[in-house]
């Protein structure tokens, strides 16, 4: 893959490629006001957002300080970048958002994020609010003089096509698949040693800074990955993020790769099981082959089964340039469930 000084080099500035759209003004009979997002509505949203989880992925479950922290970055723009759709009783029937990460080396992503009540789907309303999103994230592309690509992007679950065909129907492709895979923590975890030196240690709140620059150089070969801000990246390290299951490979002095886990007892009991969700492996690209992914699952895996937790889950891209998929699949994690990222282009 190509590094991030180079991809795009032969593109004009997307400012120049991505014509704005006219403002779109969303209609809809059942929706008396679309207004933006205020940080006063966090639980109306929320609550959206958990009713809409409870029949798209009833096995995770949006966080009050996921919410929170989306809402409150500084590179959210509440007034133009998030709508509601409120009901003639006052009642939130969908929420959107167009998210842009600012940390824009090889690639421009506007994230299109929300959902519609499941008590208001297939009405249009959520054909109003992509298009409003697409229009949206059109209008902030057209404002940025960088000569990189530009994407759109929507993720829908599996379990909820009608999502993925909204999308579709927007002019959006579905590019990329990802799975997630679950281990059964009664099985034996085999004890791997690298075939480098390195040192498996509990991550710590010192090496937070090394961790954050070892998992944005690792992920730079990744579909689509940017480096986090230090917005993204506190979120990441904070809510229900478990330092106490999560791990760091250390060669000497420099983090090699990590390992972070979250732990969201909510969850539970949609998943029907306890456990941590393994939001992060990275290992960097001089140390990779050397066996230190699944020692740091290892790590994990026999630190959530002394809990006396039930499964470990993650998510994986199914085309991942390091073969993450076949190293979970060699260390006993089986899919269940999976995800369709879908991107249009400019």
């Amino acid at each position: 893959m190509p590094g991030p000084e180079i991809v795009g080099a032969h593109l004009p500035p997307l400012s120049e490629r991505v014509a704005a759209p006219p403002t779109y003004r969303p209609r809809h009979p059942l929706v008396a006001e679309w207004r933006p997002v205020t940080e006063a509505d966090t639980d109306a949203v929320l609550a959206v957002l958990r009713a809409s989880d409870a029949v798209d992925h009833p096995n995770y479950l949006t966080t009050r300080e996921e919410l929170a922290d989306e809402l409150a970055f500084s590179f959210l723009d509440l007034e133009r970048d998030t709508l509601l759709a409120l009901g003639h009783d006052g009642a939130v029937l969908a929420v959107g958002s167009v998210l842009e990460p600012p940390r824009q080396v090889s690639l421009v992503r506007e994230f299109m994020n929300g959902a519609v009540h499941p008590e208001h789907r297939g009405k249009g309303i959520g054909r109003e609010m992509i298009a409003w999103q697409r229009a949206r994230g059109e209008e902030k592309l057209a404002t940025i003089e960088t000569a990189l690509p530009g994407w759109l992007v929507g993720y829908a679950d599996r379990r909820a096509p009608d999502r993925e065909r909204l999308l579709a129907a927007a002019g959006f492709t579905a590019v990329r698949w990802f799975h997630t895979m679950e281990r059964d923590l009664a099985e034996p975890i085999p004890e791997v040693t690298p075939t480098e030196d390195v040192r498996i240690v509990p991550y710590a709140a010192e090496l937070a800074d090394a961790v954050h620059a070892a998992r944005d150089e690792a992920f730079l070969d990744h579909w689509g990955s940017q480096p986090l801000s230090d917005e993204q990246w506190e979120s990441l390290i904070g809510g229900t993020f478990a330092p106490d299951v999560s791990f760091v490979a250390l060669a000497g002095d420099e983090v090699a790769g990590v390992i972070l886990c979250d732990v969201n007892e909510d969850d539970w009991p949609g998943q029907g099981f306890s456990g941590p969700y393994i939001s992060t492996v990275a290992v960097t690209r001089a140390h990779r082959g050397r066996r230190i992914a699944p020692a740091l699952l290892g790590a994990v895996l026999a630190e959530s089964a002394r809990r006396g937790w039930q499964k470990a889950v993650l998510d994986v891209d199914a085309a991942s340039p390091t073969g993450a998929d076949s190293l979970y699949t060699g260390m006993g994690f089986v899919t269940t469930f999976g995800e369709t990222a879908l991107v249009r282009e400019y």
